[in-house]
């Protein structure tokens, strides 16, 4: 398995809380063991919700675009956000009730 970091740019999905199984883009990465998330509907780039490293599984994907504009200090937009994590909702919506348990014990 491979080792994953929390960059700006990334992708992640939610463990733990209210919000499990959505899908987020990491925003920044704070001291402490912490990523700040956002998802460009319910959270905004404005308002990033802090979470804890434990209840957030990192994905190997990161969308480049949006990471550039991090790294650079350009402006990112919430519909990038969203029209970027979209893909990843319906991958999740067409897979197989069984897949996702699967993955998780996997992970």
């Amino acid at each position: 398995m491979k080792v994953k970091k929390a960059v700006p740019g990334g992708v992640c999905v939610s463990t733990q809380g209210r919000d499990e199984g959505r899908y987020y883009l990491i925003c920044g990465v704070p001291e402490g063991g912490f990523v700040l998330v956002c998802d460009g509907k319910y959270k905004k780039l404005a308002s990033p919700k802090k979470k804890s490293l434990k209840h957030v599984r990192l994905l190997p994907d990161c969308v480049p675009s949006i990471a550039a504009k991090f790294e650079s200090g350009g402006k990112v937009f919430d519909s990038e956000v969203y029209s970027a994590l979209k893909n990843y909702g319906a991958a999740a919506d067409s897979a197989p009730a069984g897949a996702a348990e699967t993955q998780r014990r996997n992970d």
